[in-house]
Formats: C-alpha cells, structure tokens, sequence
C-alpha cells in the first residue's frame, strides 16, 4: 500500500515538473522581456486575460522582489524542471532528494513571500487591477497555493518517505 501511495505521489511531482516547463516559458517568464518581442501576441493577450481576470498586477507590473522570483525560476528553477520530471518519472531515484529538497524549500520560502503580498498589499496604488475584495485575494491566492502545496509535499516526502530516506549500509572492509 504504501509503495503504491508513492509511486501515486511521483507521478504528481512528474505531472508538476513537466507542466512548470511550458507555464515557465510561455507565461511566467514574459514579464522578464517584456520590450523584446519574443512571444507572439497570442500568449502576450493571454498573460493580459490572465492578469485581468484574476486581478494579478505582479505579472503585468512586477515589483523588483519577484522579478528576483522570476530570474530565480528562469536561470535555477527552469534547469531543474526537466532533471526532476525526468527522476519521478522513472521513480525511486534516490539522487533526486538533495537538489528535491533545496527546490522545494527554495520555493516555498519564496512562495511564503508572494501569499503574504497577496494577502496583505495595497493594491489600489498598482498601474493594473490588483485584488480588491478578500474574495478577489483569496481566487489570487487559490492561483499560487498550488505551488506551495506541491513544493511542500516534495519536501515531506523527501525527508520522510522511507523510499528517499534510507540510509544505505556500507560494508566494512
């Protein structure tokens, strides 16, 4: 039973790897080049749909702090995606769990950061629309939760799963 639990749990950790891939190029990395032109006016509008209708103005206008995020997903993040897709999905590779756990707590310290922003920031000063009822700051926040939640759950089952947590016995010569 529990091996089938986690193998259940690297095929949700392979599903988000491989997803970041294509959400990180296309999307969230847009605002880091916004002037050169790069994607076509079909992912630029729907960056724009996205940023209007969940009232997202970091992704239109991003402070200096999470344009840091951002170039933290594109040059550590983004090399990271394909190499941690590539262990869940064959499974059981012991050797992901050190660069697993420096992932997941690196994102989910910056995560903490972006749910408080969220949460708690005056958005009526922002050039785009941001949140303006708790309604609209908890559908914001129901956007991002996702990507503290997995991050969180690789980390426990890094640290905790008996599969990536074995001590391996070295014989004694």
């Amino acid at each position: 039973m529990a091996a089938g639990w986690w193998r259940c749990a690297e095929r949700l950790f392979a599903l988000y790897f491989v997803s970041h891939v294509p959400i990180s190029l296309l999307i969230d990395l847009q605002p880091l080049l916004p002037a050169a032109h790069l994607y076509p006016r079909s992912l630029t509008e729907l960056l724009e749909w996205y940023a209007v209708t969940f009232r997202d103005p970091m992704m239109m206008q991003p402070p200096e702090w999470f344009k840091a995020f951002m170039y933290c997903e594109a040059f550590l993040q983004m090399p990271f995606f394909p190499i941690a897709a590539y262990a869940f999905i064959k499974g059981g590779c012991k050797w992901i769990r050190t660069p697993a756990i420096i992932y997941s707590t690196h994102v989910a310290t910056s995560l903490v950061a972006i749910l408080a922003h969220i949460l708690f920031h005056d958005f009526s000063k922002s050039e785009h629309l941001g949140p303006r009822t708790q309604q609209e700051r908890l559908i914001l926040l129901s956007i991002y939760i996702p990507y503290l939640l997995i991050p969180l759950l690789i980390l426990f089952t890094m640290l905790y799963s008996p599969q990536y947590n074995q001590v391996e016995k070295r014989k004694r010569k």
